[in-house]
C-alpha cells in the first residue's frame, strides 16, 4: 500500500460519515426528496472545488467560492442560493457553528417576470416533439400545469379517470404537499393512446431500464429540442409550460385561488405574479386617457 493511500481513504470516510449526518438530519426535519438531494449535491460541489471535507473550510473560503460560481461559473441566482442554503445548513444545524461566523450572503434574485408561450407556440410546440412519447410528455406538463420533477416522477396509478374523478394525483411535490390537479378529457385520451403505444408498467414515463422514472434532464432536453425545433427562442426552460398553464387559465376567468390550488402553491401571494402575465387583463383595462371626462360641477 502506498503511504499516501491513507490519508486520502480516511479523508473518504470522514467525508462519508459528514454526508450520513448532513442527510440524517434532513430526514428528521420531513425535507423534501428533491431539497436532500440538491443540498447534499451542492456540498459535494463545494467539496469537489477545495479537495477538502466542507468541515475544514473556512469562512473566507465558502464565500470566495459562491463567489466563483457568480463570477466565474456564471450560474444562475436560483441555484448559487440554493448552495449557500446548503451550507447555511450544514454548519447550523449538522456541524452546529454559530452562523456568525459564517455569514453566507443570499445573492439578490433579480426580479423578472417569466417567459409565457401564447397558445399557438403551445401548439407548435407539441407539434414539433420528436415522437409520440416526447409530446405526452410535454403535453402533460402544459395541460395539469406540473413541475418538471412532478411530471417524472408519476406512476400510472396516479391518473385518476373514471367518470366522476378526472384528476392526477401528484405525490409530494414542492414542500412535501400532494395534490390533485386537473386532468382533461383531450390530455386523458392523449395519454390512452401514448399508453397504447409503449405500455409502460408503474412508472408514466419510465427510463431506459424501466426501474425508475425518467431523469429531470432528459425531459429538460425533451422540452429544449422541440422548442428550437419550433422555432421559439433560447429562452426559457421546460418550466415556461407550467407558467403558461397558470396564464392562460387566468386569461379564460379561472379565480386565482383555484389556480392556487392546481399549481400547489403555499401562498397565493406566489400565484398573483400571473396577473402581471395575462394579456386580457393588461390589454382589457381602460387607460386613464381613455375615460370619460368627469361631469362639470
Amino acid at each position: 500500500m502506498i503511504a499516501g493511500d491513507v490519508p486520502d481513504q480516511i479523508k473518504e470516510t470522514e467525508t462519508k460519515s459528514l454526508r450520513e449526518q448532513m442527510n440524517n438530519a434532513m430526514i428528521l426535519r420531513g425535507f423534501a426528496l428533491r431539497t436532500q438531494e440538491s443540498y447534499l449535491a451542492a456540498v459535494r460541489a463545494l467539496a469537489k472545488h477545495y479537495r477538502r471535507s466542507p468541515d475544514l473550510l473556512t469562512a473566507e473560503e465558502i464565500e470566495a467560492y459562491h463567489l466563483h460560481l457568480i463570477v466565474e461559473r456564471r450560474l444562475a441566482y436560483a441555484s448559487v442560493n440554493q448552495s449557500a442554503c446548503a451550507c447555511r445548513f450544514l454548519f447550523d444545524k449538522v456541524l452546529r457553528r454559530p452562523m456568525s461566523r459564517f455569514d453566507i450572503p443570499m445573492a439578490k434574485v433579480p426580479k423578472t417576470l417569466p417567459r409565457v408561450l401564447s397558445r399557438d407556440e403551445v401548439t407548435r410546440l407539441f407539434a414539433a416533439a420528436p415522437n409520440p412519447r416526447a409530446r405526452t410528455l410535454l403535453m402533460l406538463t402544459y395541460a395539469a400545469g406540473l413541475r418538471v420533477s412532478e411530471v417524472c416522477a408519476l406512476q400510472l396509478a396516479d391518473i385518476e379517470s373514471a367518470t366522476d374523478r378526472m384528476c392526477i394525483k401528484v405525490r409530494q411535490g414542492k414542500g412535501g404537499r400532494d395534490r390533485y390537479t386537473m386532468l382533461s378529457p383531450l390530455l386523458l385520451q392523449t395519454l390512452r393512446d401514448y399508453w397504447q403505444l409503449y405500455h409502460p408498467r408503474t412508472w408514466l414515463f419510465p427510463n431506459p431500464s424501466g426501474s425508475g422514472p425518467i431523469d429531470i434532464k432528459v425531459a429538460q432536453r425533451i422540452y429544449g429540442a422541440a422548442r428550437d425545433k419550433a422555432g421559439l427562442g433560447r429562452n426559457g426552460g421546460i418550466h415556461t409550460l407550467r407558467h403558461s398553464f397558470a396564464t392562460h387559465l387566468l386569461e379564460s376567468g379561472v379565480d386565482i385561488h383555484t389556480i392556487q390550488r392546481l399549481l400547489g402553491h403555499g401562498h397565493v401571494s406566489t400565484t398573483m405574479r400571473y396577473f402581471h402575465l395575462a394579456q386580457n387583463k393588461l390589454t382589457g383595462t381602460a387607460s386613464p386617457l381613455e375615460l370619460p371626462a368627469p361631469a362639470p360641477r
